[in-house]
């Protein structure tokens, strides 16, 4: 039963392969190729994370990735189709900026943070991408930015303010 579960709940993923890096080491015979895969997994509803695959075939590496994506996964605070406010991140040197945008509009952005946006299930995003262009550190950066949203009424706690109802 908890076995038909888990394959279930991780069939739902959807997956992404960001970048795929070959590595050579040379030995006495010759090179040795071996291959690492940047996968991104998201549900489209508010879940999404990423991960590094390792191997010396190319669909090992993106089988392993995936499957380390799936279990390191982090929920998505969202306001309806777009992200709360805005937030801005460093992670390494790459630098990135999100801002909530009116219905319609898409997600605006570039690389690793859009396969991150889309996956995650946010619709309507301006995003923006600085220094680094290293896929890797961009789409940490990108995790952490969206780790520290924080929906109204959180805010609202964490500040003593008792939530008004909406009329």
């Amino acid at each position: 039963m908890n076995e038909e579960k888990s394959k279930e709940s991780r069939a739902e993923f959807e997956e992404r392969v960001i970048h795929v890096n070959r590595c050579a080491k040379v030995v006495k015979g010759g090179r040795r190729f071996s291959f690492s895969a940047l996968v991104v997994v998201g549900d489209r509803h508010g879940r999404v994370g990423f991960a590094l695959g390792k191997a010396n075939e190319v669909a090992d590496a993106i089988r392993k990735g995936t499957e380390a994506a799936k279990r390191n996964t982090i929920r998505v605070v969202m306001k309806d189709k777009t992200i709360p406010h805005e937030v801005s991140t460093k992670f390494d040197g790459a630098s990135v900026f999100m801002r909530p945008a009116s219905e319609g509009t898409g997600v605006i952005a570039g690389g690793g943070m859009r396969a991150v946006l889309e996956l995650s299930g946010v619709r309507d995003v301006l995003a923006k991408s600085m220094g680094s262009t290293n896929p890797l550190n961009v789409i940490r950066a990108t995790i952490i930015a969206l780790q520290n949203l924080s929906s109204r009424e959180a805010i609202f706690e964490d500040r003593g303010i008792a939530v008004a109802a909406k009329s």
